[in-house]
């Protein structure tokens, strides 16, 4: 199937680890320039040589008011255009209601929630007809998850954002879109796994309720983020969609 990405621009925050770069990688190996971020300078530098020609780097963070201004002019100027935007952000912290502080709270707003409707916004108003926006949430979206207090808040919030998002840029012709990843084989997903003191009362992917009876891979959600990015998803618009193994069985 012909993603239709060849030469178009996107730019990818969180790209330089887990779900964020496993999206970059599919559209970059599909014919797509990218533009990464993080905000560690070396990890970004690192990252986008690794992907290679088509694709630049930016170290910044998503809470920075100027971030979105700075990696749009970026996919301008080094590959001549903006086609979309995956709004990928590192999970907050980990822990139950009364272990988050004010400034836990605080600080996951800001880069979590505001500054993901900030990208969005911005991008909103530069994209033209055959634009997207999408959002790296959770499952948690719909059931919360145990010790995920902060995420449990946060991400349910940018999914309604997302939505009203898409009902007031379908009229351009500019999709937005969710993926909600279950538990995928990242660096996070095991230091989260490795939270629990116990190894054996971890869950294993048969326990977790995944019927696919295994952990996702990240090619697999990168794939499942470049098809909804591309030309090719052009009539999906205002989607939650789960990558999960089928572990959410609601509709």
């Amino acid at each position: 199937m012909d993603l239709e990405l060849k030469d178009r621009v996107y730019v990818i925050t969180g790209g330089t680890r887990g779900l964020g770069n496993a999206v970059a990688r599919e559209l970059v190996a599909d014919g797509a320039k990218v533009v990464i971020t993080g905000r560690d300078a070396d990890r970004v530098a690192d990252a986008a040589a690794a992907l290679g020609v088509n694709a630049a780097g930016v170290a910044v963070d998503n809470a920075d008011p100027q971030a979105p201004q700075r990696l749009i002019d970026t996919a301008r100027e080094r590959f001549g255009g903006f086609d979309g935007i995956l709004v990928s952000v590192g999970g907050p912290p980990a822990g139950g209601i009364a272990d988050n502080t004010d400034e836990q709270w605080q600080a996951s707003f800001e880069s979590v929630f505001l500054g993901s409707v900030r990208l969005a916004r911005v991008a909103a108003a530069q994209l033209a007809d055959g634009g997207t926006i999408g959002f790296v949430l959770s499952i948690t979206v719909h059931e919360p998850a145990p010790d995920m207090t902060l995420s449990n808040g946060l991400r349910p919030g940018l999914a309604g954002f997302a939505k009203s998002l898409a009902d007031e840029l379908g009229p351009r012709g500019i999709r937005v879109f969710g993926l909600l990843p279950g538990r995928i084989g990242t660096d996070r997903m095991r230091d989260l796994d490795a939270l629990d003191a116990d190894p054996d009362a971890r869950r294993t992917a048969n326990e977790a309720g995944i019927p696919l009876r295994r952990y996702g891979t990240p090619q697999e959600f990168g794939r499942a983020g470049a098809f909804l990015l591309s030309p090719a998803a052009s009539y999906i618009t205002g989607v939650m969609l789960s990558v999960d193994g089928g572990a959410r069985h609601g509709f």
